[in-house]
């Protein structure tokens, strides 16, 4: 970040956690770091909502905490800002990225599903679920303001919300690294996300993103 030579905030939102994350953040007593505190769990999207409403800047990147996508790749999101995008994608399934340690089953889980999201919501993006997106101000704002799902598939929401309103996307291929220890059900959040995208379709037709 700091060899981008660009004044810049770190907000980490904190989901109702149980461990140490706030204790430690606030530990480190760093001048540019707010921590956002949730009394009780609300969901994966519902942090990412709070902190990306609460950032200052003109643009606003938010990226997951166990640095699967390096924050180096920042840079590369930013020259495709400067083309002119209004949102850019992180992907690990866009032509140039790089993934390790990603097992054949998650794969092809992850290869099912994006099959199915450009048939029924329209969308050409390639990876909606990897967790490093930057967003300009004005979009972030609209974008999030207006979003229902506070779940784990909340980036579909998003990326239609932003096609929808209009806003420029672009994809960026990324290095992306499987963290161990993941606590996701991956079954679960497979379910979910295919009532998520009927949702999605449903909040359109009675008109709830306006």
């Amino acid at each position: 970040m700091c060899g981008l030579d660009l004044s810049w905030e770190l907000i980490v939102a904190d989901d109702g956690s149980k461990d140490e994350t706030v204790a430690l953040c606030k530990g480190l007593e760093l001048a540019n770091l707010r921590v956002l505190i949730a009394e009780r769990n609300g969901g994966k999207g519902s942090a990412v909502r709070r902190g990306v409403l609460a950032a200052r800047g003109e643009r606003i990147l938010f990226a997951d905490a166990d640095n699967s996508t390096p924050i180096e790749e920042l840079s590369n999101l930013m020259r495709r800002m400067d083309e002119g995008y209004d949102v850019v994608v992180g992907s690990r399934a866009a032509s140039g990225a790089e993934e390790a340690h990603r097992s054949w089953i998650r794969r092809t889980m992850s290869n099912t599903l994006r099959a199915m999201i450009r048939p029924i919501l329209g969308m050409n993006i390639k990876d909606t679920q990897c967790g490093f997106k930057l967003f300009k101000r004005e979009a972030a704002q609209r974008i999030f303001t207006a979003q229902t799902i506070m779940g784990f598939s909340f980036d579909l929401e998003i990326l239609y919300l932003a096609h929808k309103f209009g806003y420029k996307v672009a994809e960026q291929p990324v290095s992306w690294i499987d963290a161990p220890g993941s606590k996701v059900d991956k079954v679960k959040e497979i379910r979910r996300f295919l009532k998520d995208m009927a949702r999605i379709k449903l909040n359109d037709l009675k008109g709830i993103y306006g």
